[in-house]
């Protein structure tokens, strides 16, 4: 019995690695930087046609990314799809730029580049008059 145990666990840790047919949605992976002058989100899109099968968009301080996977595979004895939709959305800086937002895919890694504006002091002077 004892001897069975680390192959049914090695089983079971398989389990978790699956992309389980009832999920309606992947989440995508993302990793984000902002300086001074931009936020920089990266996402992970291996074996995806960006332009065909990838939407950026941007609409009140949200920044969308929907991707579709379509993927067939055929061997002499075998065939394999995986089909898939993606989707990660991230709510921007208060400042972003949406206007200027930019992006680009290379090595299966889509870049999206937000501009920052320069942030304008909230608190506003309020010259105080002599009253006679």
């Amino acid at each position: 019995m004892s001897a069975l145990m680390p192959r049914f666990l090695g089983d079971v840790t398989d389990w978790f690695e699956l992309e389980f047919p009832l999920r309606t949605g992947h989440m995508i992976r993302v990793e984000d930087l902002m300086t001074e002058h931009e936020y920089v989100l990266r996402a992970e899109l291996v074996g995806i046609d960006p332009e065909k099968d990838v939407q950026v968009s941007v609409e009140n301080g949200i920044l969308t990314i929907h991707a579709e996977r379509k993927d067939e595979t055929q061997t002499r004895h075998r065939s394999e799809f995986r089909y898939g939709m993606f989707q990660r959305s991230v709510r921007l800086p208060a400042n972003a730029d949406e206007q200027h937002v930019t992006a680009k895919y290379g090595k299966g890694i889509l870049q999206i580049t937000v501009p920052l504006k320069a942030t304008e002091p909230k608190a506003k002077q309020i010259k105080i008059a002599k009253s006679e």
